[in-house]
């Protein structure tokens, strides 16, 4: 089971393959079985080791070692119910959401199917067996089965006693999960980075921003599970799907303390006032087709479908609750043209078709969300790949923010605000991504322009 060793705690995931060489078993994990390697994360450290390396067997191992002082650190300060949470947030030493979420940061390129020296081997199916000491599961064994079994796997599931010493006291909600069967290594991981929070009945992708959605990668398995509701549905009530929402469309670190209220600092008439302003440059634009990436609860979107000259309406998001949202305030149902409005699942860091072939992409504060570092995906996503003739960037001005988030007092209009970009360096971006993508940019005020800082929130209107 995961221990704790000083102020840390620890938790294993062990991988093995049999008749499979040392050598492509490192490959295809993007790890080299002679050495062990660290990967800091925002929550403690990832350790990948082979404690067994041999002819008949192979076995990688994943060691995460939660620090609860830096997990206190890194979301203790944008989460309202925090004094509760620490005392009874089960993450740093059960294999649930934080730790599914380092499995798809650590292998990430191994769950993406990568082996650039090895490629025909990704498609190879291998003799798996995967073992957890300690997963979280309150539907027991059979829930296990249940999520496993249909994937093609043997699952062994194992309760573990509240205290071994006092059988008395009965089983915990933990399983000692061992699962083996043939599979391609990138499918397992997949499965448990989907599955693991799952059992848990946790939210997905807890974790420091850098790993990929891994319902990205379910979608060759999990429209066709039996149970996929159980699998795939949003939180229960009283969680912040909204916060959920913009957290998992650009992946950042976190949680959400919204509450579907105006963010602070930000009024009911300054959202109304955004939605106004890109509509209009939509229409000066001649758009007749427009993509709304993060469209959320659909603000922007009922502004939208009330313009008779946009021929075809595309929402994204990733919440489903979000989604539902937004086709209760449109009344999708309702709509005599359900062909002009589509609300769709999706990602504004991974490359999609479906956000091609559009006249206008609208990111309507988006981009001040997103980690800097996985901005230049995103600009390849929205600029390289689907290269609509005009996208709409707005975000918050940081010259003319309220003196304490100008100051760094970290105040900004949502929680989970990455950054609040002043003027000068919002222009910089905007310029570079124009000339390295064809496109040109022009800024436009949103609110009061003010002489001094200038408006609250910048726009940036780029046309090829």
């Amino acid at each position: 089971m995961a221990k704790r060793h000083g102020h840390t705690w620890s938790v294993l995931l062990t991988i093995s393959a049999t008749r499979c060489p040392v050598t492509e078993f490192g490959l295809l994990l993007h790890s080299d079985p002679d050495t062990v390697q660290t990967v800091e994360q925002a929550h403690g450290a990832a350790h990948v080791f082979y404690p067994e390396a041999n002819e008949q067997r192979c076995t990688a191992a994943l060691l995460l070692e939660v620090d609860p002082l830096r997990l206190r650190r890194t979301r203790g300060g944008r989460t309202p119910d925090f004094a509760s949470v620490q005392y009874v947030n089960d993450q740093p030493y059960a294999a649930s959401s934080l730790f599914a979420a380092t499995i798809a940061a650590v292998f990430h390129r191994a769950l993406n199917g990568e082996c650039p020296e090895r490629p025909e081997r990704v498609r190879t199916v291998l003799d798996l067996t995967l073992h957890l000491p300690a997963v979280p599961c309150d539907g027991g064994p059979g829930q296990a089965r249940q999520l496993f079994e249909p994937l093609g796997w043997t699952v062994t599931a194992e309760p573990v006693p509240l205290d071994p010493g006092l059988p008395g006291w009965g089983d915990s909600r933990y399983l000692a999960l061992t699962l083996t069967g043939e599979q391609r290594v990138a499918d397992a991981l997949s499965h448990l980075c989907v599955l693991l929070p799952a059992l848990a009945g946790a939210p997905r992708l807890l974790g420091d921003g850098r790993e990929a959605d891994p319902l990205r990668h379910a979608a060759g398995w999990l429209p066709g599970h039996p149970h996929r509701a159980q699998i795939a549905d949003p939180p229960p009530e009283g969680h912040d799907e909204d916060g959920i929402a913009v957290r998992r469309l650009v992946e950042v670190e976190g949680r959400s303390t919204g509450t579907g209220s105006p963010p602070a600092h930000e009024t009911p008439a300054d959202g109304g006032r955004h939605a106004d302003a890109v509509l209009a440059v939509l229409l000066e634009e001649n758009a007749r087709s427009v993509v709304d990436l993060g469209c959320g609860s659909g603000r922007l979107l009922a502004l939208l479908c009330a313009e008779p000259t946009l021929e075809r309406i595309t929402g994204v998001d990733v919440a489903g609750a979000a989604l539902r949202r937004a086709e209760r305030l449109l009344g999708q149902d309702r709509i005599d043209e359900p062909a002009r409005l589509a609300l769709l699942t999706g990602s504004v860091l991974y490359r999609d078709d479906r956000f091609a072939s559009h006249d206008a992409a609208v990111l309507m504060n988006v981009v001040e969300h997103i980690e800097p570092g996985r901005l230049p995906a995103m600009e390849q996503v929205v600029f390289g790949h689907a290269a609509p003739r005009t996208v709409v960037v707005t975000t918050p001005e940081a010259d003319s923010a309220p003196r304490d988030v100008a100051e760094g007092a970290g105040a900004y209009r949502h929680p989970d605000q990455r950054f609040a970009w002043t003027r000068d360096r919002f222009r910089a971006w905007a310029q570079r991504v124009a000339r390295v993508h064809g496109y040109r940019v022009r800024y436009v005020p949103v609110g009061p322009d003010d002489p001094g800082p200038g408006p609250a929130t910048q726009m940036g209107v780029f046309t090829r």
